[in-house]
């Protein structure tokens, strides 16, 4: 019987998302919890995709099969019982034994914080404390040039030589809450790093090293070397998911 979870999880304590050795991941404890609920039978999950490295997510989702009968209400409950504080399921149903919770992905939205004010240590893990004045309205034009159909090599950190860089974005916009800048970023998918550096690139346009335009170039370039920092990893949040058949 395949279950599709929706859970959240803050990435702090985490090596991110996928299992490595002798380090604690998320997809690890969401393995171990189902472990002890599917009669000690080892139970892979397959996610949507994984974030890095202290990356929090408030809409991730992932699927499995179980062995044993059990309803929605009760697994839901069952996992949180075996998670730690930092990981919580928010939904459990039954799906499809076709539906596949990666290949389904209609759409990904992504967030990030940046706090231009006063140093907050309440927030130091979750918003990126860059605590200076950027320049929003030459960001809101630069980050304009990332909407649509394009070959993302150059904000690519892993592996240059990636044999298919090209997403689609269909929305990227760029608010301002008091002291916090929020970037927003709805797309297909997105590639390992793809948004940090994408924000890292923003971030030198708010400060007036780069102009808007030199975005558009970068973009085309398909050179990694020339796009810039990465964005820190706190500052970042998985916050939407939607399927195909939704």
């Amino acid at each position: 019987m395949r279950f599709l979870i929706k859970f959240s999880y803050d990435g702090t304590a985490y090596s991110g998302f996928q299992k490595q050795p002798n380090k604690e991941t998320i997809e690890q404890k969401l393995e171990e919890a189902l472990k002890k609920i599917n009669a000690n039978t080892k139970t892979p999950i397959t996610a949507t995709g994984r974030t890095d490295k202290k990356v929090h997510a408030l809409c991730q989702y992932a699927h499995f099969d179980l062995n044993i009968s059990i309803n929605e209400k009760n697994l839901k409950r069952a996992l949180n019982s075996n998670l730690p504080a930092d990981i919580h399921i928010i939904e459990a149903k039954k799906v499809e034994n076709t539906f596949h919770a990666r290949y389904n992905v209609k759409e990904k939205e992504y967030k990030y914080y940046l706090n231009t004010g006063e140093y907050n240590p309440l927030q130091r893990n979750y918003v990126y404390q860059y605590n200076h004045n950027l320049d929003i309205k030459s960001m809101q034009e630069a980050i304009t040039y990332f909407k649509g159909t394009h070959d993302f090599r150059a904000f690519v950190t892993e592996n240059k030589e990636k044999e298919n860089c090209i997403r689609t974005i269909y929305k990227a916009n760029i608010s301002k809450k008091d002291d916090i800048i929020i970037f927003t970023f709805t797309g297909n998918g997105f590639l390992r790093y793809q948004v940090r550096n994408m924000v890292g690139l923003l971030i030198r346009v708010g400060e007036n090293k780069l102009s808007t335009e030199t975005v558009e170039k970068i973009l085309l370039s398909k050179d990694r070397s020339k796009s810039g920092k990465t964005a820190p990893a706190e500052g970042l949040f998985l916050t939407k998911i939607t399927f195909k058949d939704n």
